[in-house]
């Protein structure tokens, strides 16, 4: 991404940001219950962002079985669905939704953009079930010279990855398909079919496609991406909110936490059903579910957990910064895990951090 677009993104986003607080003085009221104060207040109404993706699951599961709308009581649950983080992260900040599930590197450019004002990460979700699929004949880095690479988007989560990975590897991708690997930027079903037409060589992606890939294409691992992180373990989603309605409505965000974490369990104790619960939510968004052995594959490949592991996000931004994606930014106090921590300890659960390491 080139300092012009980080410039203009951070202009539109502070105005997004600025026209959002500006809505909020004015009758803001309306969107609290009459009983308590601004501390106890509860909202009548949470507007999620998800995003149609198995990735996301513990949103799917949620909102397929109702423990977000349950655990909300007369709160009431508004869902939409995004297909790209830039897309959520506008809709958070011009006030169009509260909180959404999200991929950890839209959430550092959020929390660049609006200066550390615009959100928190309340939760991890989903660790995992991301790498490098290429085709027969590719079984070193080396070997990728020349070669031409997917990824779902300039700058996304495993862009940045990819890039970091190559340049660890002395090899070099400029933004515009450059250098010693062409990396090409494109949405899943262009990567998908130009994979399987020999157009391109692979693609670093994230479930369900890293899967579709192997499965229906024949292609191989040559890098999975928890190979390269300590214990396997590193952010893929995670849950956050708007910064305004985690101050005014702290009571609603532990009820979804609630809902989340209720979730979460559903799908570590019921493993066959919540697959088929997560399915049955992306074929009524999409139309199409995926196909079963993908499904178990992709499941089989992504671990579900309220641990955001935090280290991983700090790396993350470092490897942005490395490749020339993004500004140096402090991420400090961008978690604020206190009340995901209360619910993990009323339950007798280990309590999760926000350590840079």
């Amino acid at each position: 991404m080139s300092s012009r677009t980080i410039r203009a993104l951070a202009v539109a986003a502070t105005a997004l940001l600025s026209a959002s607080l500006l809505a909020a003085c004015g009758g803001d009221d309306e969107g609290a219950s009459s009983s308590g104060d601004g501390g106890s207040a509860e909202a009548s109404s949470l507007r999620l962002g998800y995003f149609p993706n198995i990735t996301h699951s513990p949103a799917l599961v949620g909102v397929n079985k109702k423990f977000f709308e349950t655990a909300l009581g007369s709160t009431k649950l508004e869902t939409k669905t995004f297909n790209a983080g830039p897309a959520a992260i506008e809709a958070l900040f011009s006030g169009a939704i509260d909180a959404t599930y999200i991929g950890p590197n839209p959430a550092i450019n959020g929390w660049a953009q609006s200066k550390g004002t615009g959100l928190k990460i309340i939760a991890g979700s989903t660790s995992g079930g991301a790498g490098l699929v290429v085709k027969e004949g590719i079984n070193t880095p080396a070997d990728l010279k020349g070669k031409k690479i997917a990824t779902p988007q300039l700058g996304n989560t495993q862009d940045v990855a990819l890039r970091a990975w190559l340049k660890e590897n002395g090899l070099n991708a400029d933004q515009q398909g450059g250098g010693d690997v062409s990396v090409l930027p494109q949405d899943n079903a262009t990567a998908l079919q130009a994979f399987a037409q020999g157009a391109i060589d692979g693609a670093w992606v994230p479930e369900p496609n890293y899967s579709r890939l192997i499965l229906e294409s024949k292609g191989k691992v040559l890098v999975d991406e928890k190979d390269l992180w300590p214990s396997g373990l590193f952010v893929t989603t995670h849950l956050i909110v708007t910064q305004e309605f985690l101050k005014k409505y702290p009571a609603t965000v532990k009820k979804l936490l609630q809902g989340h974490l209720e979730s979460l369990d559903y799908i570590e104790k019921n493993g066959a059903d919540a697959q088929k619960a997560a399915n049955a939510q992306l074929e009524a968004l999409s139309g199409k579910p995926l196909k079963d052995d993908v499904l178990a594959a992709s499941f089989k490949n992504l671990t579900f957990t309220a641990d955001p592991v935090a280290s991983s996000l700090f790396t993350s931004a470092k490897h942005a910064e490395d490749v020339g994606l993004l500004k140096p930014v402090d991420l400090k106090g961008i978690y604020d895990l206190g009340p995901l921590n209360e619910l993990l300890k009323a339950a007798g659960k280990p309590e999760v951090s926000d350590a840079a390491a």
